[in-house]
């Protein structure tokens, strides 16, 4: 779901990158984008961006880094609902005194700004809107893979997922990127144990569908792997 649009002749940020291939953003837009993103904010790993039932004080863009949503039981045991990645776009709420519904927990060092508000500029307001839906596209992807998927397939189309998410940011190289992780981090994703979680990359690197080295993921064959796992790219605008 790309579209063709006006490029900067300075190089933008991950983030601005792919706001610009979700909306062909008019020069206001990109000029009031790089402005936030000339005052960012540091969360260092582990550190919380929003926390489950707490106020909401207003939207922030991630500018670079890795952050998840997730659920912690009353056991200790946590669920992560999706992994939020440079460009996206998190507490961007439309009604009175929105509370958080997860909390959001940085699992790399996370730089943030606060975006340019709803209603100041229509491309990007479109851009915010593109990118709520690809949110919820991803969200309903993460349901189907836990409810139905099998480990294999679980991990193979989580790793397409990232793959085509980080493309939007330009982030990969080639059919390579960066995968800031820990197995038990992907484990706690997949509702996998760790130890499952390395027997299936052990096999899929036998099988030749990916290769996972150290902070990074290949994936030798990105359209055989899609079809084996039986794996769409989201779309939620007309082409």
């Amino acid at each position: 779901m790309t579209r063709t649009l006006i490029r900067p002749a300075t190089p933008f940020s991950p983030a601005i990158n792919r706001l610009s291939k979700l909306a062909a953003l008019d020069p206001g837009a990109l000029a009031a984008l790089a402005e936030a993103a000339s005052r960012p904010q540091t969360v260092r790993p582990r550190r919380e961006l929003l926390v489950e039932g707490r106020d909401v004080t207003g939207p922030q863009l991630i500018l670079s880094g890795w952050a998840a949503r997730v659920r912690i039981l009353m056991d200790g045991r946590r669920q992560f609902l999706n992994f939020l990645l440079p460009g996206d776009l998190i507490g961007l709420y439309h009604h009175r005194r929105p509370v958080s519904p997860t909390t959001i927990v940085a699992l790399t060092e996370v730089s943030t700004c606060f975006p340019p508000a709803w209603g100041s500029h229509a491309t990007l307001d479109e851009a915010y809107a593109v990118s709520h839906a690809l949110d919820e596209a991803h969200l309903l992807a993460q349901i189907a893979r836990l409810g139905r998927m099998n480990a294999m397939e679980r991990i193979g189309d989580l790793m397409l997922e990232l793959h085509e998410r980080l493309s939007l940011s330009d982030l990969t190289q080639g059919r390579s990127y960066e995968l800031p992780i820990t197995q038990e981090t992907l484990a706690d994703a997949l509702g996998l144990t760790a130890v499952h979680v390395n027997r299936m990359l052990q096999a899929a690197r036998r099988a030749g569908d990916l290769i996972w080295s150290t902070r990074s993921m290949t994936i030798p064959d990105p359209k055989h792997l899609a079809r084996k796992v039986g794996r769409a790219p989201a779309r939620v605008v007309a082409s």
